[in-house]
């Protein structure tokens, strides 16, 4: 999970403008329900750029509350998504 997760501190940061600092987002961070900025709007531009970023793409049938849950559901998704 450490060799993505500084990544998705910044793409979460960057994509909802979020004004908590990396150090502040751990794995253990809730997300969604816990951050007004991840509403259906920002989930939306979250895959976006997590895609972009990533280089991966993440299906309709893939993304769920669970995958939003903490910033290390979100890593270890994306780091499932990367390949080897």
């Amino acid at each position: 999970m450490t060799a993505t997760i500084d990544a998705i501190r910044g793409v979460l940061i960057e994509t909802l403008e979020l004004q908590q600092s990396p150090e502040e987002l751990t794995a253990d961070t809730a997300l969604f329900g816990a951050l007004p900025e991840l509403d259906s709007f920002g989930v939306v531009a979250l895959v976006g750029a997590l895609e972009d970023r990533f280089d991966i793409t993440i299906d309709d049938d893939e993304f769920g509350a669970d995958l939003f849950e903490t910033v290390g559901t979100l890593t270890d998704f994306v780091d499932s998504k990367i390949p080897d």
